[in-house]
């Protein structure tokens, strides 16, 4: 089998696959919600969290120290700032 398309590369590409839709999903979620529910809710506004997700998105692949800080920062939006902005709108 070759090196390139080994089960350990393979596995690494899933998983890289899996955190970037974890991380598109919460930058997603994040440009939907409306500015008065951040407002609302007592969280950071929309823009800032847009920028950090979004670079987070497009630069923090791998594990380096941007990949994890911006899994950390998508975790923070999905468990955190998501449910606080879904009760504030009622849902």
């Amino acid at each position: 089998m070759s090196v390139l398309f080994g089960p350990i590369t393979l596995i690494f590409l899933l998983l890289s696959l899996a955190l970037l839709a974890l991380k598109l999903w919460a930058l997603i979620d994040a440009l939907i919600q409306p500015e008065r529910a951040y407002l609302a809710a007592d969280k950071w506004q929309k823009l800032p969290w847009v920028a950090v997700l979004a670079i987070g998105a497009l630069l923090g692949q791998g594990l380096g120290i941007l990949g994890i800080a911006s899994l950390v920062a998508a975790i923070v939006y999905l468990v955190d700032v998501r449910p606080a902005l879904r009760e504030v709108r009622g849902r």
